[in-house]
């Protein structure tokens, strides 16, 4: 089933209350042997840490090297509550996020994909860039992921170039501006 234009969906910062469906997601995510971009510590910690490193990250407290203040979004589906996808929004560019990583980071839960919701989770992490005052906005993608960089595409991304990481991956870069 293709997402209904109706359908209110949102991104909310994640909470205790969304325990369970947020371990069912990672759950469902690592069965896939799926990237969890946008999920932060989420593969490696388990929902206590995760969720303290939200918060602290969100405030730019406890940050380790290499990571940059980030607010971590969940993307859930009022109709029925459920969580659909995460999204990370890095509040500004370190320089591996210059090069690999961008401003934003997402995905969405394997029983979800091919609807739809890539490209609303983008809409709205770009929203919120917005009111963080982010106006021109880098979203990269693995150049093999056709369906995330048709998501940057629709949401106006407008490729510069493609970089190399260490183990040979291609990641395609976009910039989004913004209007204010």
């Amino acid at each position: 089933m293709l997402l209904k234009k109706q359908e209110q969906l949102k991104l909310v910062f994640p909470t205790p209350n969304y325990k369970e469906k947020i371990e069912e997601f990672k759950q469902k995510m690592l069965d896939a042997g799926s990237s969890m971009a946008g999920c932060g510590s989420l593969m490696q910690d388990d929902f206590d840490t995760w969720l303290k490193k939200c918060n602290d990250w969100r405030n730019g407290e406890n940050l380790p090297d290499g990571i940059v203040e980030a607010s971590q979004y969940i993307l859930v589906r009022t109709s029925d509550d459920k969580l659909i996808g995460m999204l990370q929004l890095r509040h500004l560019l370190n320089e591996f996020l210059l090069n690999y990583g961008g401003h934003i980071g997402d995905c969405i839960v394997i029983d979800e994909r091919k609807k739809g919701y890539g490209k609303k989770i983008l809409k709205l992490g770009l929203e919120k860039c917005k009111k963080l005052g982010i106006l021109r906005v880098l979203v990269t993608c693995l150049n093999s992921n056709v369906a995330s960089r048709k998501c940057i595409l629709a949401n106006g991304g407008k490729y510069e170039d493609t970089r190399i990481l260490d183990d040979g991956s291609q990641i395609e870069r976009y910039w989004i501006d913004l209007e204010k």
